[in-house]
């Protein structure tokens, strides 16, 4: 027997959060939880144009971690404490790539290498992701409990900004403006 995808329950324009609470499908939670999974399926993307195992890793390392925050952002009990200690293992895969880079002294025009493409839509997906977390930690005073996320997604848009680049100037691609 097999599960049917289709539940008809979101005719009306609802979606179920968890523990059962229905709100309409452009409510800002659903918006912020919905940008956030836009930006997992990017970075599936992103990883089918990446060779090295260990950036793989890394990057299925952040959709796992999206995956959880998404929860969060759906209102399940769940506990983000551990995105502090990944954020550092960005800071430092940043601070890594970044040893590799010239320094920065204009705009960069996205484009480039597929790998570098990739990274800025990821990149501009996130922030969009982390704007509507923001906005969503503003309209039900929950800035405290949604730090933690929106600190994860200002980071993860800093590393894919880097990855852009560092993949540009592996494939050795100057873009700028």
């Amino acid at each position: 027997m097999f599960m049917k995808i289709y539940t008809r329950t979101g005719d009306d324009g609802t979606t179920g959060m968890f523990g059962g609470e229905r709100v309409l499908k452009d409510s800002l939670a659903v918006e912020a939880y919905g940008s956030v999974d836009e930006l997992t399926s990017i970075l599936g993307v992103f990883l089918t144009v990446l060779t090295d195992t260990k950036e793989t890793d890394f990057i299925v390392g952040i959709q796992k971690d999206l995956y959880v925050l998404m929860g969060f952002l759906a209102h399940s009990p769940t506990d983000i404490s551990f995105l502090k200690r990944n954020i550092l293992e960005m800071e430092k895969k940043i601070d890594i790539l970044s040893e590799k880079l010239t320094p920065l002294h204009s705009f960069i025009i996205p484009g480039g290498s597929p790998a570098s493409v990739w990274a800025h839509l990821a990149r501009t997906v996130c922030r969009r992701a982390e704007r509507m977390v923001v906005h969503l930690s503003r309209q039900n005073n929950q800035t405290a409990d949604l730090s933690l996320g929106i600190k994860y997604l200002n980071r993860l848009s800093d590393l894919l900004f880097t990855y852009a680049r560092f993949y540009n100037t592996k494939s050795e691609i100057v873009a700028k403006i």
